[in-house]
């Protein structure tokens, strides 16, 4: 059951994207007009989000149910905060999620009891440490830049970790990621079946399931609405390689884009070949990879207001600083 659940699950993934690309073909629409890639991106990005919702929610809740975790959250302590908080960094860098894809993943770790600056540190990492944005920069831009893109991401996503880790901000995180069906199986001397382990994980992922999607559905109507574009007069006008505050007008204007890296990248490119500084450009590309609207809608449901404040201030401030470093040494 097990095993056709997955290749169920891994055949949806497959499917997702070609099945709203046919259907565009089928229509005869134009998928590069702004109302049909807005609607094709409202459902494809709906359904890979439920889809890693469930999924991931799954598999770590059957981690949860099955492993020690207090003995892995020791095994992590042992190695000390720095081993932890590089490894979220490399776990996000290998994980092809946008800002908004890495949330349930993000969960899970959450819910198995990882340390929240772990968790929160993976958050930045995952979407700003991206392969595939670093490939395109290093084409576009040099290979030098894009070790600087790679360096500065990781070394921001660390910071900011540590410097989280130095406060209490469990108090707060919902309620509905910290217990469930696994927790409350684990609590017993008796130890669980498989049964028991694959009933307890569906439940809570059923559980998280209802409690996220109304969000997921309002997170990605938002970002079908702004997907893609990208005002480049704006930013030519009010970032241009003159303005001192050009950092900042860069990263604040790229938070509610909702562009992936490999969207964002050649408009970044162009950006530069108009004159933009080369630090004003990277603090675009980051900020828009890193953060969005959207992503802040969907982790409002997990993330009380203070904590979800304090990690977007967080993120926001940390790549003003590297555009700003970037400008300097560039």
């Amino acid at each position: 059951m097990l095993v056709a659940a997955a290749a169920g699950w891994a055949l949806s993934w497959w499917a997702n994207e070609r099945v709203w690309d046919a259907l565009v073909e089928w229509f005869g629409l134009d998928l590069g007009s702004r109302p049909v890639g807005a609607v094709h991106f409202f459902f494809y990005d709906t359904v890979k989000i439920f889809l890693l919702l469930l999924g991931l929610m799954f598999a770590v809740g059957m981690l949860r149910a099955s492993l020690d975790l207090e003995r892995a959250r020791g095994f992590l302590e042992g190695r000390g905060l720095t081993a932890g908080l590089v490894l979220a960094v490399f776990l996000g860098a290998v994980t092809p999620f946008c800002s908004c894809s890495s949330i349930p993943l993000f969960i899970g770790f959450v819910a198995a009891g990882i340390p929240l600056s772990v968790t929160l540190t993976f958050l930045i990492a995952s979407p700003l440490v991206s392969e595939i944005a670093a490939i395109m920069i290093g084409d576009q831009f040099g290979w030098g830049i894009a070790v600087a893109y790679v360096a500065a991401g990781s070394a921001i996503s660390i910071l900011i970790g540590w410097a989280f880790s130095r406060f209490d901000l469990e108090r707060w995180v919902e309620d509905l990621v910290k217990t469930g069906r696994v927790a409350s199986l684990r609590d017993g001397d008796t130890k669980p079946t498989l049964a028991d382990r694959v009933d307890a994980a569906l439940a809570e992922s059923k559980d998280i399931f209802s409690d996220v999607w109304k969000w997921v559905l309002l997170g990605v109507g938002l970002g079908a609405v702004i997907h893609g574009w990208v005002p480049e007069d704006f930013f030519a006008r009010y970032a241009g390689p003159d303005d001192p505050f050009a950092v900042v007008v860069a990263t604040v204007a790229g938070i509610p884009l909702y562009v992936n890296g490999a969207g964002v990248v050649p408009v970044g490119e162009a950006l530069w070949a108009k004159g933009m500084s080369l630090g004003t450009v990277m603090a675009f590309m980051m900020s828009s990879i890193a953060l969005s609207i959207p992503q802040a809608v969907m982790l409002r449901r997990v993330l009380k207001p203070p904590l979800l404040a304090l990690y977007f201030g967080a993120v926001s401030v940390g790549i003003m600083a590297l555009g700003f470093l970037f400008n300097l040494f560039g």
